[in-house]
């Protein structure tokens, strides 16, 4: 059996870093006066000069776990997804998100649909204490096939509490904090592993179903805003598409993960009847570890008495790249 990969499923991750380095590349206008970027393209979230504080813009959407949802019929945690995808690029940087626009595309309206996803973005509404102020609904037949939800969302700090990770440095550890699933990233993959191998009723040994594990919503990290305030805080990762390989956004040094988190059931599952190797199940999925924090070891104790799971999976190193048990990942 051939090894599934993400660019057979139909997504290039490489050619995806070269698309949008050719669109940064054209983005060379700056505004005058008052009000002006902070900063440059290319981290997690776009940071806007506001005085004595930074305003701060993430942008992000559910992807084709819409796909699944569908399948299943059961649109009412997507909203979570949405809204978790955005404010977890903000807490990043120690960004708190404030206000949320949605934006849906359809090629056909159902207010029953609407209604569920609605329910959805009024719980990661909730859980990241944060208004959704408005949106915007678009009815696109030829253009759009089913339905695409996505968002911007708005966030705030006081310019000398920012992380950005220019603090990051050799010698410092990563303590890493617990998904709860697939989240919202690799499903291009998952769902070509799922429906070629029983389809979404499939039963994992847990009792669920693979549909109930690749539906469950991503995991909003609201409480890193108090681990920031509590401690000292280097830099910080959103583990998304692209799995490990996101660390390179923090900064230009290299992170070995020595010790990963628990990998759970259903990225075993979709490892082995897929035949995916370890290499791209790590640069496409978070494998059990959605969000981390880069720290002096002065910190790591308070992380852990925070934050329930959080563990120490590796460090910081000279040499720029990813490594994964002494292996790097490319």
């Amino acid at each position: 059996m051939s090894n599934a990969t993400y660019r057979e499923a139909g997504v290039d991750i490489d050619l995806e870093a070269d698309a949008v380095k050719a669109l940064i590349g054209s983005l060379s206008f700056r505004r005058t006066g008052e009000f002006g970027m902070v900063g440059d393209l290319g981290h997690f979230a776009g940071l806007i000069d506001f005085g004595p504080y930074v305003l701060a813009l993430a942008t992000d959407g559910v992807g084709t776990k819409m796909l699944v949802a569908d399948a299943l019929s059961d649109w009412s945690t997507v909203g979570i997804d949405c809204i978790a995808m955005n404010v977890n690029d903000l807490y990043v940087m120690n960004l708190e998100p404030v206000a949320f626009v949605d934006y849906i595309a359809t090629d056909s309206l159902d207010p029953a649909k609407m209604k569920e996803i609605g329910k959805g973005l009024n719980e990661g509404a909730r859980q990241a204490n944060m208004n959704i102020v408005g949106g915007e609904t678009a009815t696109l037949k030829g253009l759009v096939n089913g339905l695409d939800l996505a968002g911007t969302c708005l966030g705030v700090q006081k310019r000398e509490d920012v992380v950005t990770g220019s603090a990051v440095s050799p010698g410092d550890l990563i303590v890493g904090i617990p998904s709860n699933g697939v989240h919202s990233n690799g499903f291009s993959l998952a769902r070509k592993i799922t429906l070629e191998n029983g389809g979404y009723g499939t039963v994992l040994s847990d009792g669920r179903t693979v549909g109930e594990a690749l539906i469950t919503p991503t995991r909003i990290y609201a409480e890193v805003l108090a681990v920031c305030a509590a401690c000292t805080v280097h830099g910080m990762c959103h583990v998304t598409g692209g799995g490990l390989l996101n660390f390179l956004r923090v900064g230009p040094y290299g992170f070995s993960f020595d010790d990963p988190m628990p990998v759970p059931e259903i990225f075993s599952w979709l490892a082995g009847k897929g035949n995916v190797t370890e290499d791209e199940l790590y640069r496409t999925f978070n494998m059990g570890m959605g969000y981390a924090f880069i720290v002096p070891e002065t910190s790591v104790e308070t992380i852990m008495e925070m934050i329930p799971g959080a563990r120490v999976v590796g460090r910081v190193i000279e040499k720029r790249g990813v490594w994964l048990k002494g292996r790097e990942i490319r």
